[in-house]
């Protein structure tokens, strides 16, 4: 029988490591059948050598376990005290790219145990790696890229590549409160996350026009991790994924939308980008080996 866990007190905790966070409670939330499919990922892991395989070539390979996953939106936002979730069964954009990277640092590591996969995901998720309240996520993406190369989890290759200067002022979170549960029922967080957002604003952020991404694709390499810039008024990032290189031309991996599952394009990137007005171009964060 699946069982949902919120595991929020102490006392419970005795003799489970303890993931890092500024508080002692909201620890974690995941179902039982999360647990059972993230030994499984590690079981295939193991049986195919992915360790002997540079981060890159894992990171496609895990991201491939979640091929017909399907969407779920907003799957982080959970009420109470902000607190590690767990969803392996739905994923948005975010959680796909992520969970394909996290799984794919702990097997490089050698860490395969469900504890040890959750405290990877937090050191990715939160900035430094530390749960402090609902602000303490990632929840621009540029952002969430810039947090991670400081961590030395990956290295921003944009403007290596190509990219030009790309300007926007970052400000949808604070001036649309009621779209996000936490800010509505904490408004306290609201100027926290509005001088995030001009920390943001105030970057010299660069991406890839879209139009420019044909010319450049031979410099972006399986597994690269993409985020996609938008027209949206105060967003940076509106989507994202990963490179996959497959039949010579350079395809998308992803979570598209609600309704949809995880898929790889049968458009090359620089096509599919061509087919959607709203989005501008790409960032290219490019793993590095743990």
């Amino acid at each position: 029988m699946r069982r949902r866990l919120f595991l929020k007190s102490v006392p419970l905790l005795a003799g489970i490591p303890l993931l890092r966070s500024r508080t002692a409670s909201s620890i974690w939330f995941y179902d039982d059948d999360d647990a059972t499919l993230c030994t499984k990922k590690f079981e295939f892991a193991v049986s195919a050598r992915l360790r002997e395989k540079p981060i890159h070539a894992v990171i496609i390979e895990m991201g491939k376990t979640f091929l017909d996953t399907e969407y779920v939106a907003h799957t982080l936002e959970q009420p109470g005290e902000e607190k590690l979730v767990i969803n392996l069964r739905g994923l948005d954009c975010v959680s796909f790219c992520e969970n394909s990277l996290v799984f794919a640092r702990c097997i490089k590591k050698g860490k395969t145990t469900f504890d040890q996969y959750k405290a990877e995901l937090q050191f990715i998720r939160y900035r430094g790696g530390v749960i402090d309240r609902y602000p303490s996520r990632l929840h621009y993406f540029s952002d969430y890229i810039l947090d991670n190369e400081k961590k030395g989890v990956w290295k921003n290759v944009t403007k290596n590549i190509g990219g030009v200067p790309f300007r926007k002022t970052v400000n949808f979170m604070s001036t649309h409160p009621d779209s996000y549960s936490q800010l509505k029922q904490h408004p306290e967080f609201v100027p926290l996350i509005q001088q995030q957002e001009e920390a943001i604003s105030k970057r010299a952020m660069v991406h890839i026009p879209k139009g420019d991404i044909a010319r450049v694709a031979d410099k972006i390499q399986s597994g690269d991790v993409i985020g996609i810039t938008s027209d949206i008024p105060g967003m940076d990032i509106a989507h994202t994924g990963i490179a996959i290189r497959q039949n010579e031309g350079l395809y998308f991996m992803h979570a598209p939308i609600a309704g949809s599952k995880v898929m790889i394009t049968t458009k090359t990137l620089a096509e599919y980008l061509a087919g959607n007005k709203k989005q501008l171009g790409i960032m290219v964060a490019r793993p590095l080996e743990p």
